[in-house]
């Protein structure tokens, strides 16, 4: 296994190790940094850790940097942070931490590069690298990291309880790895994180959601996801997403699992987007299936309405989870309540008019409105998926039809409430709304097109019918 760097990189630790040498400070690249390059992987994140100052360090490196960078210093914490390049530079002096009870937040002593190689949550980011003049760019492995990274394998440096005990955000992280990396916890490692589960509650829901969202931007989230659901932490954190899961049975009629469906339609759209927020669409699909569930004798189960309840639990789960309430949370909300709504189109004749209601409501997220239908495909049965496939592609060429024709995506009302009010001498009032949803019908049933002129014409009629007369009359 070969340590990688760039030469500039290599620059900067040598100068890093002149400025350790004149402070009289033993310094060490670790972590993320090293252990990302042994895998060969891109690094912008360098962690420097030195027996000493971290702020002095930095300020000395900073001083020699030319152009003289940016330094950000967390006299709290006894952290500084230099922006250069490509690369952010973290600088912290080597210590030693101990924990309470109710608390993730450690008391803090200086310590010595082995106190601070064993505060670290996996021996694949004890790893460290010497940038000192006697054994430079040696690596200093007392757990075995190197040994665990050919294995691919995710284990703490000390007693798992004890790791995740003390902070049990560790277990978030270790599970994030775990889904970026396809590497396996150690059983021992594992079963420690069923067990400490409860220690999650201490964790901000702000810490815990972004531990998620990496999971989630991995490659294969189902990875992540079904370690958050082994271990009991998603019971904790996502309720309504471990309530997927499970089969029941009825006079011999079962349904599929939800929870390990919803799992596949999330790696699905994996591999057709990074959108992280049409990713969270599919997580949230089918949320609302638990809750709707019924028996049917002549059909089976059904999940009658659980878009339209999932879209209104939508919100509900974004603010618990601190997710952020805004366009965002609108986009995903949008994407549940119509996941089904193209499916149905295939079931009967395509009218145009249900594909201009379809454009009408779905607006710019038409496109991902389809990739996750698309997404939604998990069948084992190969003739089933062609057929879906088929139907989905006949929908999508009468969606290009009748947008091309109708300019209906990102729909905007050719008569606007303004121009209804000052045709007619009115003030704001239902008839302006009654006008103005007839119009809109009357387009999307393609009654008249969407234009200016013909919407026109028919707002005269619509107004004559409620005695309403254009003021030059």
């Amino acid at each position: 296994m070969v340590f990688n760097i760039k030469p500039y990189e290599r620059k900067i630790f040598e100068l890093i190790k002149e400025c350790g040498e004149e402070l009289n400070f033993p310094t060490y690249v670790v972590g993320g940094y090293v252990r990302d390059r042994l895998l060969a992987r891109e690094s912008k994140d360098m962690d420097i850790v030195c027996v000493g100052s971290g702020i002095e360090l930095a300020q000395q490196v900073c001083s020699k940097l030319r152009p003289i960078p940016r330094i950000t210093v967390f006299k709290r914490f006894g952290t500084a942070m230099i922006k250069h390049k490509d690369l952010e530079i973290e600088f912290v002096g080597a210590r030693k931490e101990s924990y309470r009870q109710n608390s993730r937040k450690p008391a803090v002593e200086n310590g010595t590069l082995e106190d601070d190689q064993n505060r670290r949550d996996f021996t694949i980011n004890a790893l460290a690298v010497s940038l000192n003049e006697e054994n430079f760019g040696e690596i200093i492995d007392p757990f075995h990291g190197l040994k665990h990274l050919e294995l691919k394998k995710l284990k703490t440096p000390l007693d798992p309880g004890k790791t995740f005990s003390d902070d049990p955000l560790r277990m978030m992280r270790g599970i994030r790895f775990s889904s970026q990396l396809g590497f396996q916890l150690e059983e021992e490692t594992l079963a420690a994180m069923a067990k400490f589960k409860n220690r999650i509650k201490i964790i901000s829901r702000e810490r815990i959601i972004s531990e998620m969202e990496k999971i989630l931007a991995s490659d294969k989230p189902s990875i992540g996801f079904k370690l958050l659901f082994d271990t009991g932490l998603l019971a904790i954190i996502f309720p309504e997403m471990a309530n997927l899961q499970g089969v029941d049975f009825v006079d011999g009629k079962g349904h599929k699992d939800n929870f390990y469906h919803t799992l596949e339609v999330v790696d699905n759209i994996c591999k057709q987007t990074d959108n992280i927020w049409l990713r969270w669409a599919a997580v949230f699909h089918d949320i609302a299936k638990p809750p709707t569930k019924r028996f049917n004798k002549t059909v089976g189960w059904t999940f009658h309405g659980h878009e339209a309840l999932g879209a209104i639990m939508v919100p509900k789960i974004f603010k618990r989870l601190k997710l952020p309430l805004d366009q965002k949370m609108k986009y995903v909300q949008k994407l549940v309540r119509l996941h089904l709504r193209p499916i149905s189109l295939t079931k009967d004749n395509i009218t145009d008019s249900a594909i201009r209601r379809l454009l009408f409501e779905a607006g710019e997220d038409i496109d991902d409105l389809m990739t996750l239908c698309r997404a939604d495909i998990t069948s084992k049965n190969k003739n089933k998926v062609k057929r879906y496939l088929e139907n989905y592609e006949l929908v999508q060429e009468k969606l290009t039809e009748i947008e091309e024709k109708d300019k209906l995506r990102n729909w905007q009302p050719p008569i606007s409430g303004e121009h209804i009010m000052t045709t007619f001498n009115i003030g704001p009032c239902r008839d302006v709304g009654t006008i103005k949803t007839a119009i809109r019908e009357a387009i999307l049933e393609g009654d008249i097109k969407n234009d200016f002129d013909e919407a026109h014409e028919f707002m005269i009629k619509k107004a004559e019918e409620i005695n309403l007369f254009p003021v030059s009359q």
